[in-house]
């Protein structure tokens, strides 16, 4: 009867196989892949970057709008964060940390922040549909972001920093990109379902000219809604430049396609008017789950992408014929 010694991370060692000379050879099979806890701290952090621009993206959504340059946003945030943090930091001036890690961390979130703005004050101002707006803005902070960099990768950072950020628990997990999503989550659940101001988010996007009459400041709605994506931008980016420890210019390529799939699939409507922060997150997991669940399965990962926008049109497809039904329903009566 063969003998297994169980180790820590899920792996079986087979300790009586015999070799083809007669001596017990060590053989490993894998049990448990994906439900450890190394394994589902790191599917937490992962999630955690998508999921905290998908709950910005989904105000977005939900007030009828679009926001393509949000992967853009986060790359630019990251870049200047990062050169604020090593100019400062050990390689740079060697400012007080506090003073060094508090600079950093304004420069990351207020730039996500006035990316934002300008998205929203463009759209608002010129009055021109946000797919192109935010399309155009995509390629601008990107560009902003390499030339700033010049296509190098910033680090060298204060190791306060990076320490807060990679926090880890006795048993070496690392859960503060974890909590700050959920926290985000909770806040942003919160002011769409028990806030005015979120609510005023569903009218607008379930009816803008409605809204209007009734009194609705749809401008500042919109201006609101881009401001939101672009700060929840700013602290993805944040995160992940503690976590990282350097950016580059060409951070958060196709973070478009997740964070707008992950609000779609957790049940945002593209048409407007529906949508939740639990949701979003919700979307963000099932989407980390298919990539990590690839990688377990030995699958090229070039199928990933595929698999992703497959679910997307599937989501889109369900929320078309819901709404359809819902329309339906009400003729009826």
């Amino acid at each position: 009867m063969p003998k297994f010694e169980q180790l820590p991370d899920g792996t079986r060692h087979r300790v009586t196989q015999p070799g083809p000379d007669g001596d017990p050879v060590p053989v490993f099979e894998q049990r448990n892949k994906f439900f450890n806890a190394q394994n589902l701290t790191q599917l937490a952090k992962d999630t955690s970057f998508v999921a905290i621009m998908a709950v910005g993206m989904t105000w977005v959504i939900i007030a009828g709008q679009i926001d393509l340059s949000v992967g853009a946003i986060y790359a630019l945030a990251s870049v200047c964060g990062a050169l604020v943090l090593h100019r400062l930091g050990p390689e740079g001036s060697s400012a007080p940390t506090f003073w060094a890690v508090t600079a950093g961390i304004l420069a990351c979130l207020g730039t996500g922040t006035l990316c934002g703005l300008a998205n929203g004050a463009m759209i608002v101002g010129l009055r021109v549909h946000p797919f192109i707006i935010t399309l155009g803005t995509m390629a601008v902070f990107r560009g902003i972001a390499f030339v700033a960099t010049q296509g190098q990768s910033i680090g060298g950072f204060p190791q306060a920093f990076r320490d807060g950020i990679k926090w880890e628990t006795a048993g070496g997990l690392t859960l503060v990109p974890l909590a700050v999503t959920v926290l985000i989550t909770i806040a942003g659940g919160i002011f769409l379902s028990r806030v005015a101001a979120g609510r005023r988010i569903y009218a607008v996007g379930g009816n803008e000219l409605a809204s209007r009459y009734s009194g609705i400041r749809v401008n500042r709605v919109k201006l609101g809604v881009f401001l939101a994506s672009g700060t929840a931008a700013g602290i993805a980016a944040l995160l992940s430049l503690g976590y990282y420890g350097a950016a580059t210019s060409g951070d958060g390529q196709g973070y478009e396609l997740s964070v707008i799939a992950a609000a779609v699939i957790g049940g945002a409507s593209l048409t407007g008017g529906r949508g939740s922060a639990l949701g979003a997150l919700l979307g963000a997991l099932i989407i980390q789950l298919i990539q990590s669940g690839i990688v377990i399965l030995g699958i090229d990962q070039n199928y990933s992408q595929i698999l992703i926008g497959s679910v997307v049109i599937l989501a889109v497809l369900l929320d078309q014929l819901t709404a359809r039904r819902l329309a339906s329903a009400k003729q009826r009566r």
